[in-house]
């Protein structure tokens, strides 16, 4: 446990909280948004918040990729889970995701054929295992778990397996960061940059955002003290005067990606013209579709997809939480009607939902107890 011993230091800390203390100015407010959800947990689990000042905020972004799918989209999956022939596939995140009028874990109880998976190549095992079903993978997630989709497709063509295919909803991080820094609404000083996404892509993409937009960015880990020196490189990048791109996470993140991950992308996917985001609406070349090569495992074109656009509900606020814009806890049905137990949004439903971490980790009590401390 080496690692998680050097990088949980309580005395390490306490030193970088007082270096970010003195590198922030007194009169000025530093916004920081956070891109990944596993950052948010991290945050939101170790309290790091409690040890930055008070002008120092935190904010989250688009990063978690169960939270960015829209409604529609779970009710395209679902379309195709209702099929007798057919055995749908997908990480437990996406089980009580809500779509229009149901979830996976809904359609399940009614008689679809639904089964969780750790991997894609569960689900090509599955339907090796079933040669009368067709095995469909509900394929999530940003550049972090395309390849192993990209790879698992390149195994089924191989194999000439004729009964597995993808419904694919891979969306890629760059696109969303432009929005966010296109948006009107914005008011960031800098990004910690996310770590999962980079291990793939690596930092070299990120650097429009320091050149173009003046904003630093740091690619950060993901234990608490990677997050603290994350926040102290940005800050002294301010200080100086700077705005580049910075490699906190170097002992993981190559400068310049996984060739091998990303040639797999490059060979079996291929940039959809446009994508519908939760809270975000469509982002031109923002997601991932099967080439034309493979068009024999695209469930899209396998199967007849309605492709209904779903308004999200009115009370729900994931969209503004997604953005930056709110914390979960301003939501007004954040903790009431909206719990993990009952899911309105999709932030309060995934493992790396901003809602779901302030919800479990008790981040709403603390800062009703701050905020009546202070008043």
């Amino acid at each position: 446990m080496r690692y998680v011993d050097e990088y949980r230091d309580a005395g390490k800390a306490r030193a970088l909280a007082a270096s970010i203390a003195a590198l922030a100015e007194p009169d000025r407010t530093y916004t920081f948004m956070e891109v990944c959800g596993g950052h948010t947990h991290t945050i939101y689990k170790h309290g790091i918040e409690d040890h930055l000042p008070d002008n120092v905020h935190l904010v989250h972004g688009p990063g978690c990729p169960v939270c960015v799918i829209p409604m529609g989209r779970v009710d395209d999956a679902i379309h195709i889970a209702m099929r007798p022939d057919v055995v749908m596939t997908t990480f437990g995140d996406m089980m009580r995701v809500p779509g229009g009028s149901s979830s996976f874990l809904d359609a399940k109880a009614a008689g679809a054929d639904i089964r969780m998976v750790y991997s894609p190549l569960d689900a090509l095992r599955i339907a090796r295992a079933n040669p009368d079903k067709r095995v469909v993978f509900m394929a999530i997630g940003f550049e972090t778990t395309a390849p192993s989709t990209a790879v698992t497709v390149l195994r089924a063509a191989a194999e000439g397996l004729e009964n597995f295919s993808v419904f694919c909803n891979h969306v890629t991080i760059i696109p969303a960061v432009k929005a966010i820094l296109d948006s009107p609404d914005q008011r960031l000083d800098g990004f910690l940059g996310p770590g999962h996404v980079s291990t793939v892509i690596g930092c070299r993409p990120y650097e429009f955002i320091a050149s173009v937009h003046g904003k630093p960015l740091v690619v950060a880990g993901f234990e608490p003290l990677d997050i603290l020196q994350s926040v102290h490189m940005l800050l002294r990048q301010l200080a100086e005067g700077r705005s580049v791109v910075e490699n906190q996470y170097a002992r993981v993140v190559p400068w310049d990606g996984n060739p091998k991950a990303l040639g797999a992308l490059g060979r079996v996917m291929e940039l959809r013209p446009h994508f519908e985001w939760r809270g975000l609406g469509f982002i031109s070349h923002s997601a991932l579709r099967l080439r034309d090569a493979y068009a024999a495992y695209d469930a899209e074109r396998i199967f007849d997809v309605p492709g209904v656009r779903v308004a999200d509900p009115k009370a729900c606020q994931c969209g503004e939480v997604l953005k930056g814009v709110l914390k979960p806890w301003q939501c007004k049905v954040f903790g009431t009607a909206c719990t993990p137990e009952t899911p309105i949004g999709t932030c309060m439903v995934s493992s790396e939902g901003a809602c779901a971490a302030y919800y479990n980790f008790g981040r709403f009590s603390r800062i009703e107890v701050r905020e009546a401390t202070r008043t």
